[in-house]
């Protein structure tokens, strides 16, 4: 599994303002009110800066924020600290930020629901590793709960791969964006050269690579019910509607 998000973490935030943060949550909360009702206590698995677990714990959730890297959780602990107390009171839940691996990630107490967005899980690039992360969800979920996650198909990668280069050119950030994709393994490189603005006006040059890898849905779904899931269903794009070779996003609802 390659995600470094080290320098990145300080950008992160400007270069995804654009996403759709309200549709993840709004995606959220239909699968809940559908599979059995808000839940009380959530794990955001993959968490990053926090821009879907603030939201959450802000609408009264109680939740666990889990990521890999302790740059994204050190820049969602900050922003959730700096939240002035007025917006987060009195409804607020709360967040305990937590640097865990998705595949072996635990708590102490099962919770009611686990999302994972932001096609986090096609950062796990062995097959051996998205079981493992099935597994340890099922294994953390109490029973009757909830995981809802999006991955991007293989037609997306490929997508990328022939559309590239991707460009920004921002007042404060700028990034050149390149591919390299392996077709037999569904597998692309992202190659990110990122500049940022400094206090002092100059422009600072970092590089990232980021590797996915995209399943065919069909054995996403088996190792899921491998895992012990009962129900689980596939939608597209936000929408619960079924997908097909033009969706960007396959969304999937596991209930164990």
């Amino acid at each position: 599994m390659t995600r470094s998000y080290g320098q990145f973490a300080t950008v992160y935030d400007q270069l995804m303002e654009d996403m759709p943060y309200a549709d993840w949550l709004g995606f959220a909360r239909a699968g809940w009110s559908h599979y059995g009702g808000m839940p009380s206590t959530v794990v955001d698995l993959g968490c990053g800066t926090g821009s879907l677990s603030i939201p959450l714990a802000r609408s009264g959730c109680h939740v666990y924020g889990i990521d890999l890297s302790s740059d994204m959780l050190t820049v969602a602990r900050s922003k959730w600290d700096e939240l002035p107390q007025q917006l987060v009171k009195p409804r607020s839940g709360s967040i305990q930020w937590l640097q865990q691996d998705m595949r072996e990630w635990e708590l102490q107490e099962p919770v009611d629901a686990v999302i994972s967005f932001c096609d986090c899980l096609n950062y796990l690039t062995e097959e051996a590793d998205i079981e493992a992360a099935f597994r340890a969800t099922y294994a953390g979920l109490r029973t009757g709960g909830t995981f809802l996650f999006d991955m991007h198909p293989p037609s997306q990668l490929i997508r990328y791969a022939e559309e590239q280069p991707f460009t920004l050119d921002e007042r404060d950030v700028a990034y050149i964006w390149t591919c390299d994709f392996e077709e037999e393994r569904c597998e692309i490189e992202h190659h990110l050269t990122i500049f940022s603005r400094e206090e002092d006006s100059r422009f600072y040059r970092f590089e990232e690579s980021h590797v996915q890898r995209a399943y065919d849905p069909d054995w996403i779904e088996a190792a899921l019910r491998r895992a012990g899931f009962q129900t689980v269903d596939r939608y597209a794009d936000f929408e619960f509607t079924p997908a097909d070779h033009e969706s960007e996003r396959l969304f999937f609802a596991a209930v164990k």
